[in-house]
């Protein structure tokens, strides 16, 4: 390293030092006076949030406000009680000091990518993984009355699948906009298996990987009484019809895994920040290219995925595809989008997008990234400036290691009637409301200046290749192999990320039968599993590409750290059981 570059990254951490220790003071005066101001988040100059709850029982996704301001939050899983949770502030403080529960609907599985809320031509509309139903509102009515109505079913012999979920748009002709996510990460056979050519064509595109249009007032459909409305999308949670220019517009769940399947093309770094999480305008015929090729935002361009032969350079038919309008960086978890339309925030804010990143959960041995509410200006129907960090602070700890460290994570976005803007959280349940209380007129730059600041922390900028590498010590045996093909799905700490990747930590699964263990790395598992009291039901891609030495020192790696304390596994033991197969 010369001497120019040791000066570069000498100020750049004394200018990081220096920023956290005020931050620090901030937090300790605030502490010592009882007043963390903005509930422990931060805004920009002028606004304020406040809470409405401070958890749910259930995981809340995405939210609607009524025009009599009754706040409706779908939660992930339905119970006897219901999927809905409706908030009600009666005495006018600001929080809801009425919580009902309805909406209850019945599903073969206990675990549930439920999604959608939202308020259409009087009705209030959500999903399951499988199912759209809805509820007709009356005014003045907290509980609707009436039936619940069945307006979609997925129908698919599928079953459950990746990226299932069904978020809703509506636009301002009578259609209903539903994505049908891709079951898999990029099309392989076998899927998610290092090394492993995506089948060409994709087979999966004919009924996933995009968008399908509906009658929003039509009962009983099925995704034959749809139409495929834009193609070569992986996987969408965030969407939302922008009424300023009357188009769809959607943020994508990129795809995972370039180290980890391909280790001879990409470096740790690249994995991390690739693919974009791509903004993209979606016109009727429109195809962003997935599985055939992803958008990496370092190079602004689209490239051939290593599934089809790319190398991370390699354009090849990548130039028929659209492209975002912006190229956010990978792995920030876009889960929603949702334009503004009122008048109570400055002008700055009219008609622009906001969007919940509800951040990382594979980007080791990096920091992981997201976990804020983020804004990107529009006018005249394009984005008139980059986008901005608008509402940060909900992990709570900065560098994050492990998704399970985030205090909380930005799930859902919601205005109600007066403009004020609703924030949902998927670990407690937690929902703020963020209200602007300073001079509209006299808002612009200088009330962004913190905010902007924010970029600098290891959760949002980008980071070092050396500097914020946190598993320089994993060079080697079992631990390498773990970090290289494991950790993205169960963490640096083994811990798993809530709803999506199992515990490995003190569990039987690893703890106990051995030949149980090597046959799920040798054969993979698909499924749903409980691990330490939760339900789990995804995807263990097969691992049998790894010699028997490195799966016997993966496991004994495992089993001896995470508060496991199991026995070594052998080599013979691994051998013998990959010979029976």
């Amino acid at each position: 390293m010369n001497n120019a570059t040791t000066f570069v990254n000498l100020v750049y951490r004394i200018k990081n030092a220096l920023f956290y220790f005020l931050v620090g003071i901030c937090f300790v005066q605030c502490e010592d006076k009882n007043e963390i101001p903005n509930e422990g988040l931060f805004l920009p100059d002028g606004f304020e949030a406040t809470i409405v709850v401070d958890s749910t029982e259930g995981k809340v996704r995405h939210m609607a406000v009524s025009e009599d301001g009754y706040l409706y939050a779908k939660l992930r899983n339905s119970s006897a009680k219901g999927s809905i949770a409706v908030f009600e502030d009666t005495n006018g403080d600001g929080g809801a000091d009425r919580i009902e529960n309805f909406g209850s609907y019945r599903t073969s599985q206990r675990w549930s990518y439920s999604t959608a809320m939202r308020i259409y031509n009087g009705y209030l509309y959500f999903s399951s993984e499988l199912v759209v139903y809805r509820y007709k509102l009356k005014p003045g009515t907290l509980i609707p009355e009436g039936e619940m109505e069945v307006v979609f079913t997925d129908d698919h012999l599928h079953g459950k699948h990746e990226h299932i979920g069904k978020p809703l748009a509506f636009d301002d002709e009578g259609h209903m906009y539903i994505p049908f996510g891709a079951p898999s990460n990029a099309c392989q056979n076998p899927k998610r298996t290092p090394g492993a050519p995506g089948l060409d064509p994709c087979p999966q595109l004919e009924h996933h990987g995009g968008i399908w249009r509906f009658d929003a007032n039509k009962l009983g459909q099925t995704q034959k009484d749809g139409y495929k409305y834009a193609s070569g999308i992986r996987s969408v949670v965030a969407m939302d019809w922008n009424p300023a220019d009357k188009n769809l517009y959607v943020v994508v769940h990129g795809r995972d895994d370039l180290l980890r399947l391909f280790p001879d093309r990409y470096d740790p770094w690249q994995s991390a920040l690739l693919p974009s999480e791509e903004f993209i305008r979606v016109t009727e015929g429109s195809n962003f290219g997935w599985p055939y090729c992803y958008y990496d935002q370092i190079k602004e361009k689209k490239v051939l995925a290593p599934e089809y032969g790319g190398d991370g350079e390699i354009v090849g038919r990548c130039d028929q595809f659209d492209d975002p309008i912006v190229g956010f960086p990978g792995h920030w978890a876009p889960n929603d989008l949702v334009f503004y339309e009122g008048d109570a925030f400055p002008e700055h804010y009219k008609n622009g997008a906001f969007i919940a990143f509800h951040g990382s959960t594979n980007r080791a041995p990096y920091p992981q990234s997201g976990y804020f509410v983020g804004f990107v200006p529009f006018k005249n129907g394009k984005p008139s400036g980059g986008w901005e960090v608008f509402v940060d602070g909900f992990a709570g700890v900065d560098p994050l290691e492990s998704v399970n460290d985030a205090i909380y994570r930005p799930m859902g976005i919601a205005f109600g009637p007066d403009g004020g803007m609703y924030i949902s959280d998927s670990v407690k349940g937690k929902i703020w409301k963020v209200s602007f209380s300073g001079d509209r007129d006299a808002f612009g730059e200088e009330q962004l200046v913190l905010m902007e600041k924010r970029k600098e922390l290891s959760h949002i900028r980008t980071p070092d290749r050396v500097e914020d590498h946190l598993m320089k010590d994993a060079v080697s045996g079992g631990a390498k192999t773990y970090y290289t093909y494991c950790s993205a799905c169960h963490q640096k700490d083994g811990g798993g990320a809530t709803g999506r990747f199992p515990p490995i930590t003190n569990t039987d699964w690893v703890s106990g039968d051995k030949e149980r263990l090597i046959r799920i790395v040798l054969e993979g598992m698909e499924g749903s599993i409980q691990v330490n009291g939760e339900t789990y039901n995804g995807v263990m891609p097969q691992h049998s590409f790894l010699s028997d030495e490195e799966i016997a020192e993966v496991l004994t790696y495992i089993r001896s750290n995470f508060e496991n304390n199991a026995s070594a596994i052998e080599l013979k033991e691994v051998q013998e059981i990959r010979k029976g197969l």
